[in-house]
């Protein structure tokens, strides 16, 4: 069901629940939900997102899923956060605070949870967080405590550097790390 206008512009602010469990294979990290998902209450919810085509292409899951069937991730030893909770209209209303504390939460988190890898889904959001400047899409150099570290890029429908197959092939590449490790 699609949410309403009036539903979308009164998620600012909602949170939605992590897909997540111990021992993940790869826990991937957005940088926040924007007022479709926090309406929806689902990850990547927005039509255009290419999260979950990406996903798919990638060899992750077996079918294309539907946000709201994200809690199939589980199966597939995958799952879902956000570096910030909070949903807003544009992840540039997030404040430099909010996404560097957002990464001190994601480390504490893959440190309970363990997680094989974790992928951040937005490499400005990660260059922030983490104070990695000069950072780029791919595998990175150091780990988030015990857990591999990749960074993907945004698939938000307004991220025009990476077309659907590019950023298939971006989460295929983490795919094939996962698989190898």
């Amino acid at each position: 069901m699609r949410p309403s206008k009036s539903q979308v512009a009164a998620a600012a602010g909602c949170t939605i629940p992590d897909v997540i469990r111990d021992d993940l294979d790869v826990l991937f990290c957005g940088i926040n939900p924007g007022l479709y998902s926090g309406a929806t209450g689902h990850h990547f919810a927005r039509p255009g997102n290419r999260f979950w085509p990406a996903l798919h292409r990638a060899g992750f899951t077996p079918r294309q899923l539907d946000p709201a069937e994200q809690g199939e991730l589980l199966e597939y030893g995958l799952g879902i956060t956000n570096l910030v909770a909070r949903a807003t209209a544009r992840a540039d209303e997030l404040a430099v605070a909010e996404l560097v504390e957002g990464g001190q939460i994601l480390a504490a988190k893959v440190a309970r949870r363990r997680p094989r890898w974790v992928a951040v889904v937005g490499v400005t959001a990660y260059r922030t967080a983490f104070g990695r400047p000069k950072a780029a899409v791919g595998r990175q150099t150091e780990g988030l405590g015990a857990a591999g570290l990749w960074v993907l890029p945004n698939p938000s429908g307004l991220n025009a550097h990476f077309q659907l197959d590019a950023l298939a092939a971006e989460f295929a590449a983490l795919r094939a790390a996962a698989a190898a490790a």
